[in-house]
């Protein structure tokens, strides 16, 4: 049965206008950011190890492949929780590959917080730093 064990991979993903709020958000949570595996896209991770300390394996920016390296990752069972604060008023380039990042994410049963009021429910929850159980009659793919 596929798990996730309580040390978390989270990945941080932000788009321009929004890495600002990321940073912010990652340095009220870093002490629950510490207890877990980071990844970031491009800045975004760079920029949230600089303002928190905290270590970030950086992949390629976002529209360089960096989405789909998240996509792999996820595919692969190797990450667990996707927060990504998106800029939901300007218009990317790239926007199909934030729409493939999302649905792999869906379908891989992985957490994903979109704004900081839900990855602030998210990181509070009492499920966060615990091994958790995915229910693979509750999972669209459930012939793995």
């Amino acid at each position: 049965m596929p798990r996730m064990i309580a040390r978390k991979r989270i990945a941080l993903v932000a788009h321009d206008a929004m890495k600002p709020a990321m940073v912010a958000w990652a340095a009220r949570n870093r002490e629950a950011l510490a207890r877990h595996e980071l990844f970031g896209t491009g800045t975004t991770g760079g920029k949230v190890a600089e303002g928190t300390g905290l270590p970030v394996t950086r992949l390629k920016s976002g529209p360089l492949g960096g989405d789909q390296q998240l996509g792999a990752m996820i595919a692969e069972g190797r990450l667990d929780v996707l927060i990504f604060f998106s800029d939901p008023l300007t218009a990317m380039p790239h926007d199909v590959d934030v729409k493939a990042l999302i649905r792999i994410s869906t379908l891989e049963q992985v957490v994903v917080a979109c704004n900081a009021a839900t990855a602030d429910f998210v990181i509070a929850s009492s499920l966060f730093d615990k091994d958790y159980a995915l229910r693979l009659e509750e999972t669209p793919n459930a012939s793995r």
